[in-house]
């Protein structure tokens, strides 16, 4: 241990930082993190109770009928999307996403550092969708009443609401141009900003695929305002499919 320090003190990065070793650094204070973590976790399952709800009745369907709260984010991502989309294709794509990214980021930028300052764009992408997946777990959980309409925290959930407004769908020509325009805009934006940094060839593809899953991430965002706000159910429907 002693000679890795003496060789930490030696090595010296352009900007004269001391440079040390991910481990045992780093993970040492992530396993105590996860320690403080699991302690604080054990205290709150002692100190909560968590009583099973009645048996269940099949002559009687719960309303609002919910999943474990963990669940109720894609339970709520149902609202707007086909439940092929949203229950495979959505959480496939979070999955593989978190997963590629790391791989697709040709940045050398921050690389080895632990700060916001370095992995402003990253971070700042990344706790966009970390906070939009708990937004959708809250709206569902605590916003979402009898038959699924939304409530506010103020309204009483006894007094049933009138059905939503009448949804509408767009023309297919109008919403395939809609989603061409929105993926082709902003591949081309991806593809010149990554001319202007002088990528490589490779370097250029890993980014291009970084920003197409960031695209859908947002665009996931924006069909869900549509409907939110213009009342638009989907962009193009088919009998495949519907978006």
């Amino acid at each position: 241990m002693n000679e890795l320090k003496t060789i930490d003190e030696l090595e010296k990065d352009k900007t004269g930082e001391q440079e040390l070793f991910a481990f045992p650094e780093l993970v040492f204070k992530e396993f105590l993190a996860i320690l403080a973590a699991m302690i604080v976790l054990g205290l709150w399952s002692l100190l909560m109770d968590a009583p099973l709800k009645e048996v269940a009745d099949p002559n009687w369907t719960e309303n609002p009928a919910k999943a474990p709260w963990y669940f109720v984010g894609l339970q709520e991502v149902l609202v707007y999307f086909d439940p092929w989309i949203a229950g495979v294709c959505l959480p496939l794509l979070i999955i593989l996403g978190l997963a590629a990214l790391p791989y697709m980021d040709p940045n050398p930028q921050g690389v080895g550092k632990y700060g916001f300052r370095g992995r402003r764009l990253a971070i700042s992408v990344f706790l966009s969708g970390y906070i939009f997946w708990f937004a959708l777990i809250l709206i569902g959980q605590f916003l979402r009443g009898p038959s699924w309409h939304f409530y506010w925290p103020w309204e009483d959930w006894s007094i049933v609401k009138a059905a939503e407004p009448a949804l509408t769908n767009l023309p297919n020509p109008l919403g395939l141009a809609l989603i061409a325009g929105y993926l082709g805009l902003g591949i081309a934006v991806t593809a010149r900003t990554a001319r202007r940094r002088r990528l490589g060839r490779s370097a250029q593809i890993k980014f291009i695929c970084a920003w197409i899953l960031i695209l859908l991430m947002f665009g996931v965002m924006g069909k869900m305002a549509l409907r939110i706000f213009l009342h638009i159910k989907y962009i193009v429907s088919t009998p495949y499919f519907s978006i």
